[in-house]
């Protein structure tokens, strides 16, 4: 990574041990630090398991001051805002931000890899960036329903963007009073729903970040819950697909498309492609027929519904009235959990149950719990008796807060800010077309010309939402810094799958990250290879 940009390096001012605890105590409103101490180096470490590729890693840390405090709220009611800021002794003058994920509700400290990271690579921690995280203004609790903090209004802003913010400026502070001068460059990393903070940042505060990677982010969120919730609905009683009625239907997807880039390599290059040439209901079962080897005309329906656009009432904030649907491929990916895919985020071990049980999938927990603690605000409904016109005004009221949709960014673009989107095309989390609908708006409101003057939307071909099932890792952080402080512009980039496992990382397969709409073609050569394939419309 090159540093030769506008950043100047410093180190804490005076004793570093001294100046760390001094941070500690009341600091500007409703800020207090709680606790401020000098952490010695730790080496790296990888965990024997984790939710995700790269939670398994435990990156290695320089010598830094750990500040952990928390900004008051208003409402006696709301939970304060927890946050956790890393000051490196040796400062190279810049800061990452850390988005959070699904309801957050965990104090995300800023010591882990950011997303898509390569794993062997130094974190930006131990590369002198300071790094900061939130839990965004609640504290989820074992047995409660991650949802349940947004029956405080207070607390639902603050998770919507109010908390990224305060942290933001909290951050700032205490860099200002641990180093004598604010950071040079400020930056913005987050995936999921942390992707969806990263645009929030870009829209609602334009001049506070220079470089943001919102991967796979979660930017239509109301119709996320909504369209989740429906795909949930469709497969409750004879519509829910077995785990090996998922693996028939991803076998049959690869045996249609995975040869349309020109290799034999189990991936689907092209699933946009795909999606029009797929057609569930060639698996239908012959009349007489059942089993794992066919499917029914509801789990058929089921599928469909999973693919096709849900449809609002009324429009949204910023014009929509609807949500994409969701794509092929990747639909048996294994996960770093015990399974991936759709078991992991559509369908789970068992048919939806309300409350949700721990075996649903993912979609379900979140969409029928956001449903009725978010939308509806009653924990005991129904949730296949609601009705989004029934709940017109709340509907209303939340997409304004948490729907990052807003195509105008003339004002991020005019600070100087840098935006990379990274949609992962086998993402049963979210729909990727969400992500690739926003950036073409973003790209009508303002021409495609000034879009590439700051903006990239790459696509990554079989990555499931946390990284799994294809090459996924590029190191973002350095594109970002290149972007806004050198001036150099990406182009066509490369993922790579990296096996988990210190000190290597051995590299097993890589691919081109194209530029969005090209995606990767065959040429020649192996199929491991990123050299065998060229990215092309």
């Amino acid at each position: 990574m090159s540093f030769s940009g506008d950043a100047v390096a410093s180190e804490m001012v005076g004793d570093p041990a001294a100046t760390c605890s001094g941070l500690a105590g009341p600091a500007d409103g409703a800020v207090t630090i709680g606790s401020a101490t000098l952490q010695a180096p730790t080496p790296l470490t990888v965990m024997e398991k984790s939710a995700t590729p790269a939670g398994r890693i435990v990156p290695a840390n320089p010598a830094f001051c750990k500040v952990l405090g928390h900004i008051a709220a208003t409402d006696p009611a709301a939970p304060p805002i927890k946050f956790e800021v890393n000051l490196p002794v040796e400062w190279n003058g810049r800061s990452v931000q850390y988005g959070g994920g699904g309801f957050n509700g965990v104090l995300i400290t800023g010591l882990s890899l950011p997303p898509a990271y390569p794993f062997g690579k130094a974190a930006p921690l131990a590369l002198g960036f300071t790094t900061y995280g939130t839990d965004s203004g609640h504290e989820s609790k074992p047995g409660e329903p991650p949802q349940l903090f947004a029956l405080n209004d207070e607390a639902f802003e603050n998770f919507a963007h109010k908390a990224y913010k305060k942290v933001r400026d909290a951050a700032r502070a205490l860099m200002v009073r641990a180093y004598g001068n604010p950071p040079a460059k400020m930056y913005f990393m987050g995936s999921s729903e942390g992707g969806r903070e990263a645009l929030t940042m870009a829209q609602r505060y334009p001049e506070d970040f220079d470089g943001i990677l919102a991967r796979v982010p979660v930017i239509n969120w109301v119709g996320l819950q909504h369209a989740g919730t429906r795909s949930g609905v469709a497969t409750i009683g004879d519509g829910w697909i077995r785990p090996a009625q998922v693996k028939l239907v991803a076998d049959a997807v690869l045996k249609a498309c995975d040869k349309d880039d020109g290799s034999d390599d189990a991936l689907v290059q092209n699933p946009v492609g795909c999606k029009a040439q797929f057609k569930p209901e060639t698996l239908r079962c012959a009349a007489g027929q059942s089993g794992d080897d066919c499917l029914t005309d509801k789990q058929i329906a089921a599928i469909d519904t999973l693919h096709s656009t849900y449809k609002f009432p009324f429009p949204v904030a910023n014009g929509l009235d609807d949500y994409p649907g969701w794509g092929v491929s990747g639909e048996n990916t294994p996960a770093f959990g015990p399974t991936g895919g759709w078991i992991a985020w559509w369908l789970g071990t068992s048919a939806p149950a309300q409350p949700p049980a721990p075996t649903n999938g993912i979609a379900w927990i979140y969409g029928a719990g956001g449903i009725q603690y978010v939308f509806a605000r009653d924990p005991k409904l129904d949730v296949t008796t609601y009705k989004p016109e029934d709940h017109k005004e709340r509907v209303l009221q939340v997409s304004a807060l948490m729907d990052s949709t807003d195509p105008d960014l003339s004002r991020f673009h005019a600070h100087g800010g840098k935006l990379v989107i990274l949609e992962h095309m086998a993402d049963y989390a979210q729909s990727p077309y969400a992500g690739i609908r926003y950036f073409e708006n973003v790209e009508k409101t303002l021409g495609k010309d000034k879009t590439a003057e700051f903006a990239r939307l790459y696509t990554a071909p079989g990555v499931d939402h946390v990284g799994s099932g294809a090459p996924a890792n590029v190191d973002m952080l350095a594109v970002l810094v290149d972007w806004v402080e050198n001036g150099k512009a990406p182009g066509d980039l490369e993922v790579v799958e990296q096996k988990v496992a210190a000190p290597d990382f051995a590299p097993l397969r890589a691919l081109p990250l194209c530029r969005w709409p090209a995606w990767p073609h065959y040429k020649a050569g192996p199929v491991t290879g990123a050299v065998s394939f060229t990215c092309a419309p």
